[in-house]
């Protein structure tokens, strides 16, 4: 009975554990890795923020971007945080910092901001490198380009023009 009980709890387990979501990734890499993540030509919206631990006005929209990932969570949306951070602070400043904001989009450092004059242009052709900025993408296609700080209304008005 004992054996049959600890088989049923494994298959359980196992169970649960494949009707689970993707999980969140939080990751370091190279702009050309990186990028693949939202340059998918499907029909999924999306929104890929790039901002930093240091950079205020990142740290004060961040909250809207949390917000429309939850709130778009069951439609065919993706949020993606890209951090240009240094990456000698992505265990210390950048994981601490989505951890302590309960981040659950997918985040990603990039570990080549001294190449930024490269990967910057394949963005946007307008970008100075400031930010924060969002990059809206379907279909393989930038589909909208904001080089400021978003409010939630704002964000969310986008979102909804795009599923």
């Amino acid at each position: 009975m004992n054996k049959y009980l600890i088989i049923l709890s494994s298959l359980f387990f196992l169970a649960c554990k494949t009707e689970n979501k993707e999980t969140q990734k939080i990751e370091m890499g190279k702009h050309e890795t990186v990028f693949k993540h939202f340059e998918k030509d499907n029909d999924t919206l999306y929104v890929v923020n790039f901002w930093a631990t240091w950079c205020a006005p990142c740290v004060e929209e961040m909250p809207h971007f949390t917000k429309a990932n939850e709130t778009f969570k069951d439609k065919k949306f993706k949020m993606i945080l890209i951090s240009l951070d240094r990456s000698k602070d992505f265990e210390t400043k950048m994981k601490p910092f989505i951890k302590d904001n309960n981040i659950v989009a997918d985040t990603y450092l990039l570990d080549d901001n001294t190449r930024m004059n490269t990967w910057i242009p394949l963005i946007n052709k307008q970008w100075d490198g400031q930010i924060p900025v969002t990059a809206f993408y379907k279909n393989g296609k930038q589909i909208g380009f904001v080089p400021n700080t978003l409010n939630y209304e704002t964000l969310e008005q986008i979102i909804k023009q795009n599923l």
